[in-house]
């Protein structure tokens, strides 16, 4: 008997008790997408010349053409604070998304979209965001999970063809309801159920579901024409174990008899339109149905392969927006505002900040636009998408934290003139949706990435599953000597695969050695565990984490290569260093708390020769600090997609720090004379130029104040004015008559008088 099968057969039955057991929607999960780079950094084998074949970034004419055109004049309409406080955005804004198929970025042209890859499309978002979160989300919505790729994807030609040409051109405005009150976070569990029957459904027999639902925190809800909505499909005519059809997805459109829509949530506030659907016994036809009757069933898989990709786009380039303001916010305000005689952007508690801000940032936009490349070279990295969701998301809060901080009491009073106050509210939402990373993080990144990305795991999982001694005890013999080569890397140094950009050629052995020392423990883990692993998400949380920053290093790699930009080399370093630092402290943890004997003789040994992998020292952070503060191409890299807005704090300090850059030095001499004279035009007059003097120090002095309110007994008064001369108000609904919450759906829903129906394939 050949070695292998003797092998399998002493494995097999310890193998199908340590291996955890698979669920139909956990196997859809792990199924989902392809494996890219991020299965090398598991393997511990890297190959740079595998980095380096993807990218540039590049954009068509047409997609920079909308960009700088479109785009533009849209942050130019849009002032964070007006429609923060209206929450909505101004009908105008409405009107010229609609005309200019900001819906339809994602649907091809032959439907009248505009067909974008995924590049342009996160470029877009990222843009608007960095002026309005609210807006960009508006404009992410539909473009990402929800029926317009759903469509694309699985579609019939008869629903392609009624409903894509109306989602690009704004006719219609779609939601996708999947969360339930009762199955947030494990939305396989949805409790919406729809039972097979046949209706008379306008005019003959129709063959449907008759489906009940209760939906909530579903964006765009208050306002869509055409919902998306996810349900168990039932058919009672079965026997008993197999009436369960699977969760299935459907086009309901607006209004439809049964469903109720209408009503807000205020996630933190915010303007962008969430809320609630419910339904009683709604008739869904079966060729409302996505993909139609053979598609029943299939809903659960349709969902994890768009999300697959989905997740790299939308919410990192959220998370990137708000780094990316946050840290030109802090940089600059640390320039224009003084105090005890220097800019505060030179004292060191705030240039550290600011620099540990631009090496973060440097690292993860790094990892989004790498990701991007791999999307539109048709990859659809399952794993990677996942790391990007909660890094970015997770960065963005922080570097906002970070803005508000070194704002100080400029970032806490509420007012046009506030430059992080309303990211820093919204921050939450991003870390929330499209899986909360608190989950994410615990089981989906190294849950699904142990399997997926592992080079030999899933092959003795199908050969367990199939009862194959042969084909486990082969997988086993490869999988021994896996972990061979990750020890001998780990303890004597592992090669360079390929050949990085020479200038990081140091850091490339780093991620190496990094690398195979991750791969080892977590084959260690997996080993002394089994599957005891998934339910220990504490641990599990650690190995995700430590290859995503394994991940965001390499992409600094990637970047440094395909940007060709020498003066970011000490960004691209320290970015390395950051994430490297961190990648090695959760593995030491992680050693530290494994549940097993000799765990601290074992991490010893595997992470032997990791003490040089120290974080960031003081100078380098005031050297990358001092670069932020002296040379604003520099700055301008790190933050391309900053956008311009109507009006607003972000406005204001943008122009004042124009007016800054045309001075120069002079700056410090002018607010030295204007502390002596408190005079903005005495403090002028000392210039050069006055008037480019004056112009500075009134706009530096804008971005210094903060708004201010009428008080109270201001109130008062004007409201016994109003007593005295406006007429009688109408009374107030009755608590049978609730008031409406939010705006008319009309506002921004077109009307409809009968539902549409799709045509029949």
């Amino acid at each position: 008997m050949p070695l292998a099968s003797l092998i399998g057969r002493w494995a097999m039955k310890p193998f199908s008790k340590a291996l955890p057991p698979l669920g139909d929607t956990e196997r859809a999960a792990l199924e989902a997408g392809t494996v890219g780079f991020e299965g090398q950094l598991f393997a511990g084998r890297p190959d740079f010349d595998a980095l380096a074949a993807f990218g540039p970034n590049r954009l068509t004419e047409r997609e920079q053409a909308f960009i700088d055109r479109e785009v533009r004049t849209l942050c130019a309409m849009l002032d964070d604070h007006a429609i923060d406080e209206a929450k909505d955005l101004p009908p105008e804004v409405w009107r010229y998304l609609r005309e200019q198929r900001f819906f339809g970025m994602i649907i091809p042209e032959e439907f009248g979209g505009l067909g974008f890859g995924h590049h342009a499309h996160a470029t877009v978002v990222a843009r608007i965001a960095t002026v309005n979160v609210a807006t960009a989300v508006t404009v992410m919505v539909p473009n990402s999970l929800g029926p317009a790729e759903l469509l694309l994807r699985y579609g019939t030609d008869g629903q392609k063809q009624h409903y894509l040409p109306r989602l690009a051109d704004g006719r219609e405005l779609p939601c996708f309801g999947l969360t339930s009150p009762y199955a947030g976070s494990d939305a396989a569990s949805i409790p919406d159920r729809g039972v097979l029957v046949e209706r008379e459904f306008e005019g003959r027999p129709t063959r449907g579901f008759l489906v009940d639902f209760d939906k909530r925190y579903i964006t765009l809800a208050p306002v869509a024409t055409v919902v998306g909505l996810a349900f168990h499909a039932v058919d009672e005519s079965r026997p008993e174990g197999q009436r369960d059809l699977g969760i299935t997805c459907a086009l309901i459109p607006v209004p439809h008899a049964g469903m109720e829509i209408g009503r807000r949530h205020r996630p933190m506030d915010s303007a962008f339109m969430n809320g609630p659907i419910h339904g009683h016994q709604v008739f869904v036809p079966m060729d409302w149905v996505i993909g139609g009757e053979p598609q029943v069933g299939q809903g659960w898989r349709m969902l994890m392969e768009c999300l697959a990709a989905g997740r790299a786009i939308s919410l990192p380039a959220l998370g990137s927006a708000m780094q990316q303001t946050a840290l030109f916010v802090s940089n600059g305000y640390g320039r224009i505002r003084e105090q005890f005689g220097l800019p505060v952007g030179k004292f060191h508690a705030v240039a550290g900040l600011v620099a540990q801000m631009s090496a973060e940032l440097y690292a993860s936009d790094a990892a989004r636009r790498f990701t991007a490349c791999a999307l539109d070279a048709g990859e659809r990295p399952s794993v990677a998408s996942a790391i990007l969701k909660v890094q970015l998301t997770e960065a963005g809060r922080r570097a906002v934290n970070h803005g508000m901080d070194i704002l100080g009491g400029k970032g806490i009073i509420s007012g046009p003139s506030n430059l992080l106050g309303v990211a820093y509210r919204q921050a939450p939402i991003a870390i929330t949706v499209e899986g909360a990373n608190i989950l994410t993080r615990a089981l989906i990144v190294f849950g699904q990435g142990a399997v997926r990305c592992h080079p030999h795991v899933l092959d003795e999982m199908a050969a367990v599953q199939a009862n194959d001694e042969s084909a486990l005890g082969k997988a086993l013999m490869a999988h021994g000597g896996h972990v061979a080569r990750n020890l001998w890397h780990s303890l004597f140094g592992a090669p360079v695969l390929g050949r990085p950009p020479e200038a990081l050629a140091p850091e490339a052995r780093l991620i190496a050695r990094m690398s195979a020392k991750y791969a080892l423990t977590a084959d260690l883990a997996m080993g002394m565990l089994g599957g005891k692993l998934k339910r220990m998400e504490l641990l599990s949380a650690r190995l995700g984490d430590v290859l995503a920053h394994l991940y965001l290093a390499s992409a600094c790699v990637w970047r440094y290569g395909v940007e060709a930009a020498p003066e970011m080399l000490p960004f691209a370093q320290a970015a390395i260093r950051v994430q490297l630092d961190q990648a090695a402290a959760i593995l030491h943890d992680l050693y530290a708390n494994l549940p097993t004997p000799g765990r601290r003789f074992i991490g010893a040994l595997v992470l032997r020769r990791t003490a040089h992998l120290a974080p960031l020292r003081d100078v380098q952070l005031l050297a990358l600090a001092e670069t932020l503060r002296t040379r604003p191409g520099v700055v301008e890299r790190l933050v391309p997609d900053l956008s311009e807005p109507a009006a607003g704090g972000l406005r204001d300090l943008m122009s004042a720090l124009e007016l800054g850059d045309r001075l120069g030095e002079e700056t410090a001499a002018l607010n030295k004379v204007l502390r002596r004279t408190n005079s903005l035009e005495a403090a002028a007059r000392t210039a050069a130029d006055p008037a480019l003097a004056l112009a500075y120090l009134r706009a530096a002095d804008k971005v210094i104040q903060v708004d201010d309110v009428p008080g109270p007994k201001a109130r008062d008064e004007d409201k016994a004015g109003e007593g005295a001369l406006s007429p009688p108000q109408p009374p107030a609904p009755s608590p049978a008559q609730p008031a409406p919450s939010g705006p008319p759906p009309s506002a921004h829903r077109p009307e409809r008088t009968t539902p549409p129906r799709v045509p029949a394939t």
